[in-house]
């Protein structure tokens, strides 16, 4: 079963680390994709981003969010 929470990350975005806390903080699952060397998922979150270049990209449900902002 996937988690209702995707996350697309890059290392050392401290946004990302920081996404990914809150969630693990709130006991909420999610799946964790690495957009560095992987072309798909890099397509992927240009499509949620409508073209922006931004890590974290959150997708809760339907719900995308860019960034990350405390939550």
């Amino acid at each position: 079963m996937m988690a209702g929470v995707t996350i697309y990350t890059k290392p050392g975005c401290p946004y990302c680390a920081a996404a990914k806390e809150h969630y693990r903080k709130k006991s909420i699952p999610f799946d964790e994709i690495n957009v560095i060397d992987n072309p798909a998922a890099q397509k992927k979150l240009l499509a949620l981003s409508k073209g922006e270049r931004i890590v974290p990209v959150i997708v809760d449900g339907g719900k995308v969010t860019l960034g990350w902002n405390g939550g």
